[in-house]
């Protein structure tokens, strides 16, 4: 089958790219807007696409050329903090651009399956009651980040209802694994140790909010739930992916603490602090499981460690 990831050069495109290729039964296409490490990394694997989705006629032209089977759409702005500093064009890169992907394959009359990287954030406030969440739990979006992911989910559900568009929405809840930039929690942790331990940085390391709660999993089981979603998912649907386990931050930092060779203590940051933030999320993917039997596989700790090693290994190269 021939597959089109949108934003493969993101973390999540390029163990998606690679998951799909070790299967044997894709053919994969990428498209961004310029070359990036995902791209040079699967060179001659990977069908190299560039386009812009805010621009409808690049659009057209790239999905003419791929002719795809399945788009798996994870292109967009993900950083909660510049969708802050930028809400507009946070907006337009998330909903905008698959509003034109959408308007695209109308106009061509292509009909694939089209997997959208929808995202927990959409929940927002959740009352305690509520956990784990399902995916009938209200949309109460507390960023602008979030809101443009539940524009995403509203629309992807509508033109399915309304136009046939075969759509499958997976709110993915905390992703993490090596290759993450250093813009989300987990790889900040990991970063700043490998600084301190090559000695780029005193052995004082500076955190936001360590009681929240999240559900972590795996970015390469979460690229095995993209494949499944698409093989196996009902179409139309809704679901959530994520553990089944809240875990507090301090908890994570607390295990790659342990990985670390050096002494390091811990300072709060105020500019690494959410002007809003949700204290414990958690996931119930039963749906998910069910209809097609995705499992998590990797342990947190495998996780982390895998991170930490990423980090190490980009600090040694930047020497």
């Amino acid at each position: 089958m021939r597959a089109l990831i949108t934003g493969i050069n993101g973390f999540a495109g390029g163990h998606l790219a690679e998951h799909l290729l070790t299967s044997g039964m894709w053919e994969v296409a990428g498209l961004a807007r310029q070359p990036g490490l995902a791209i040079e990394a699967l060179k001659g694997r990977v069908a190299y696409i560039a386009a812009d989705l805010n621009d409808l006629e690049q659009t057209l032209t790239a999905l003419v050329s791929a002719r795809p089977d399945v788009v798996f759409h994870l292109a967009g702005q993900s950083n909660v903090p510049r969708a802050f500093a930028d809400p507009h064009a946070t907006l337009e890169a998330n909903a905008g651009a698959q509003l034109n992907l959408f308007l695209a394959l109308l106009r061509l009359r292509s009909d694939p399956l089209v997997v959208i990287a929808s995202s927990n954030e959409i929940y927002g406030h959740v009352r305690p009651e509520e956990l784990p969440l399902t995916e009938t739990a209200a949309l109460r979006p507390v960023n602008p980040y979030a809101v443009s992911k539940a524009a995403q989910d509203l629309f992807a559900y509508q033109y399915y209802v309304s136009h046939g568009l075969r759509t499958i929405r997976l709110r993915l809840f905390n992703h993490i694994g090596p290759r993450q930039t250093d813009m989300f929690v987990v790889p900040a942790f990991a970063a700043q140790i490998a600084q301190i331990e090559a000695g780029r940085q005193p052995p004082v390391l500076r955190v936001g909010n360590l009681a929240a709660e999240r559900d972590f999993s795996d970015v390469r089981d979460v690229a095995r739930a993209y494949e499944l979603a698409a093989l196996h998912g009902e179409v139309g649907a809704a679901y959530n992916v994520g553990s089944g386990r809240a875990v507090s931050v301090q908890r994570v930092l607390d295990i790659l603490l342990t990985y670390s060779t050096r002494d390091i203590s811990i300072e709060p940051d105020p500019s690494r602090m959410r002007p809003t933030d949700v204290p414990r999320v958690v996931c119930d993917s039963t749906r998910f499981r069910n209809d097609t039997g995705w499992e998590p596989g990797i342990p947190l700790e495998q996780t982390l460690f895998d991170t930490l090693e990423y980090w190490r290994s980009w600090v040694q190269e930047q020497a």
